[in-house]
């Protein structure tokens, strides 16, 4: 098996990781359900967190998700992760989710912060905020942004965008959606700087 001129490496931080992550939110789940709000949102990147200092959520909301993954969703989030992993190998894989997932996180923060109450703390301020999906948004951006040919790398690149703004334009649009698109737009900028140039590739 080769991707981009080179033989892939078989993938196993995306596996584990998603495995990890689902095995938790199995183990969450059977907690009292005001327990489980309470460790969710104490690893939440809200306001309240990230204005207290506690900067540690900006790791630990990728390990947690509020319920078990939907096979669909689990299986489209392995098979996204792995497909990086499998391209960049580990370490550039899990450094484009981590970037997207904490550059979209500390973004979302940074809007939120002036216009969110945090004393008292309202709904917005302590909302429970984890999961994958930021780092999954900037890594499909990045997958996009990084395939050989122009006219593929194009397409699939505007229709990510495409579907990333839309939620954006609804009258009832969360911060979340705003996070997915600008992490989608973080990735779709790492995938440039990882993409080979012109020259080497297809």
């Amino acid at each position: 098996m080769r991707m981009f001129g080179r033989r892939a490496a078989l993938p196993w931080a995306a596996p584990l990781y998603v495995g990890a992550v689902q095995l938790g939110a199995y183990r969450m789940a059977r907690l009292p359900r005001e327990r489980r709000a309470a460790v969710l949102r104490a690893h939440s990147t809200n306001v309240v967190n990230l204005r207290a200092g506690q900067w540690g959520t900006l790791l630990t909301s990728a390990a947690f998700v509020e319920e078990p993954l939907p096979l669909p969703y689990g299986a489209a989030l392995l098979a996204t992760l792995g497909t990086a992993e499998a391209r960049w190998g580990t370490a550039r894989a899990a450094g484009v989710f981590a970037a997207g997932h904490i550059g979209a996180s500390l973004l979302v923060y940074a809007g939120l912060r002036g216009r969110v109450r945090a004393d008292p703390p309202d709904e917005t301020a302590r909302a429970i905020d984890v999961g994958a999906s930021y780092g999954l948004n900037a890594t499909l951006g990045a997958l996009a942004a990084a395939v050989p040919h122009r006219g593929a790398r194009a397409a699939a690149t505007a229709g990510l965008l495409a579907l990333g703004i839309r939620p954006v334009l609804r009258r009832e649009r969360t911060f979340t959606d705003v996070g997915h698109l600008t992490a989608l737009a973080l990735g779709v900028v790492l995938g440039a700087a990882i993409r080979p140039p012109s020259g080497t590739a297809p």
